[in-house]
């Protein structure tokens, strides 16, 4: 052991909802372990502060992305991005959390050193200048996708002479008004885009070259404002949350097993929105079953008016290519544009680009198993957040807060620095593996080849299921038999085959 404690106890990395959950968490369960959170960014709030695109919100409910510990008191549980920066910069301030912030710091390469029982952090400041910290444990609350690169599907705008504009990188100048506009794409993003811009564009087209299924639901939950007036607070919130889940574990296991249902379901749905409206039933028909990928949420119908109103448009079809004063489909269709925004998807990114080593050897996350969604297999010290593809992100973000902190308050009281699940060879010589993702989505798919690995057999899997990982991550001990505890210069996983090899 060194004679000088490592910087912090815990090192956060992100101050998004992962991150800022993280914190609240050992707050309340861990209050004797020191902290620290580095965000990349100026502020607080990750996806929605780096989004600005018109009218961002979110694409779950905010009974179920909002915290477990904290009740989401607006009226529309629907929301957009200021409301939800309102709800995380409460949370901070009422939990005396933003002292523990430093912005600016952007995670450039972490290394694991056994000897000491620590992470040796390099950080790049705003300033060029880097700094380094050192952690005994590290939590990785940096989200999911590639803060710096989109997804670029290598579209040539040859002779196009407007505006072309990707939402991650939204420019403050953008001038649409009166304007037309096409949205390629046909995800949460454009879904989002198109009734936004169309309260100000000329016209606004969605051109997607697949369709995706939609659902409508209104942007009020009226049964939680209905609780809210007649409960506690607190009480109101956990009701409204438990119907939620409720009802998207039901709806998921129903496209599941009785998908053409769930179709005449969401076509009778539209079809009653537009009532005498012409439109084409195609274009919300994808060749794929719902939840095969994720389905897009349509609040209060906003697309769909819309298009009712003539001011918004759906098109399916391929891009040719682009021409002066627009696109142009391989049916000889052109597709007037003035701006062009190129919704076209995000990249993944594991383990928010950071350069992971242990003990000098670099970590490579492809081979390493998922561990209850939350460690990985034979690297100490680690967690992370990926949240749910089925359900909203916040709902795995609380799983493995709480989890970690029964495994730091579990560390406490067997006084060891180290805590890391054990995959010996022969272990993973027996686990059957598991497509981590049975999700057919583009950005899923580009995706696998840098993704962990997945097993059949829990715990060594990124499950899909919260009801069951809620009750797992909750039940279980944390002394499974898998996660080893030890001290600074142990050799845990090594350890673990010696004594599988004397046994035998």
């Amino acid at each position: 052991m060194l004679a000088t404690p490592p910087d912090h106890e815990v090192l956060i990395v992100g101050a998004g909802i992962s991150g800022i959950g993280m914190a609240a968490h050992l707050e309340m369960h861990c209050p004797q372990r020191s902290y620290a959170i580095v965000e990349r960014r100026a502020n607080l709030g990750g996806t929605w502060d780096l989004f600005r695109y018109p009218g961002i919100r979110s694409d779950s409910d905010m009974h179920t992305l909002g915290f477990n510990f904290e009740p989401w008191k607006h009226e529309k549980s629907i929301a957009d991005a200021p409301a939800i920066l309102d709800y995380l910069n409460r949370i901070v301030d009422e939990r005396g959390i933003r002292d523990h912030i430093r912005f600016g710091h952007r995670v450039v390469a972490a290394d694991w050193r056994g000897d000491e029982a620590r992470w040796h952090v390099e950080i790049a400041l705003d300033d060029g200048t880097t700094t380094r910290m050192t952690a005994r444990f590290l939590y990785l609350g940096s989200g999911y996708y590639d803060y710096d690169q989109p997804y670029d599907p290598g579209f040539d705008f040859g002779e196009f002479e407007g505006r072309v504009v990707h939402p991650q990188f939204w420019p403050d100048d953008l001038d649409y008004d009166g304007k037309r506009v096409v949205v390629i794409g046909s995800g949460a993003t454009a879904v989002t885009l198109v009734p936004a811009m169309a309260k100000r564009a000329g016209h606004v087209t969605m051109l997607q070259r697949t369709p995706t299924w939609m659902f409508s639901r209104p942007a009020k939950d009226a049964v939680a404002n209905f609780l809210r007036r007649v409960l506690p607070e607190e009480l109101a919130y956990r009701i409204t949350r438990w119907k939620n889940i409720k009802m998207q574990d039901i709806g998921f296991r129903r496209a599941r097993t009785r998908p053409e249902k769930v179709k005449q379901f969401l076509h009778k749905r539209i079809a009653r929105v537009f009532g005498d409206a012409p439109y084409d039933p195609a274009d919300f028909t994808p060749p794929y079953n719902p939840w095969d990928q994720r389905l897009c949420l349509v609040p209060d119908n906003d697309l769909f008016e819309a298009m009712k109103r003539g001011d918004a448009a759906i098109r399916t079809g391929r891009i040719a290519r682009f021409v002066k004063g627009g696109v142009e489909l391989e049916d000889g269709e052109v597709l007037p544009a003035d701006v062009v925004v190129t919704a076209t998807g995000l990249r993944l990114a594991i383990a928010g680009k950071i350069a992971f080593s242990q003990d000098g050897a670099p970590v490579d996350f492809a081979q390493r198993f998922y561990y209850k969604g939350c460690m990985f297999s034979n690297l100490p010290n680690l967690a992370v957040v990926f949240g749910y593809l089925n359900a909203s992100w916040t709902l795995r973000a609380d799983l493995n807060s709480e989890y970690v902190c029964r495994l730091l308050n579990e560390m406490e009281r067997r006084g060891a620095d180290v805590a890391v699940p054990v995959l010996t060879a022969a272990d993973e010589a027996a686990l059957e593996e598991d497509d981590i993702f049975d999700f057919s989505s583009g950005y899923i798919q580009r995706s696998k080849h840098i993704m962990p690995r997945n097993a059949v057999a829990y715990p060594w899997r990124l499950n899909q299921e919260y009801v069951t990982d809620r009750k797992r991550m909750a039940q279980d001990p944390v002394d499974d038999g898998i996660i080893a505890f030890g001290r600074a210069g142990n050799d845990l996983a090594g350890a673990r085959e010696r004594q599988l090899e004397a046994a035998e």
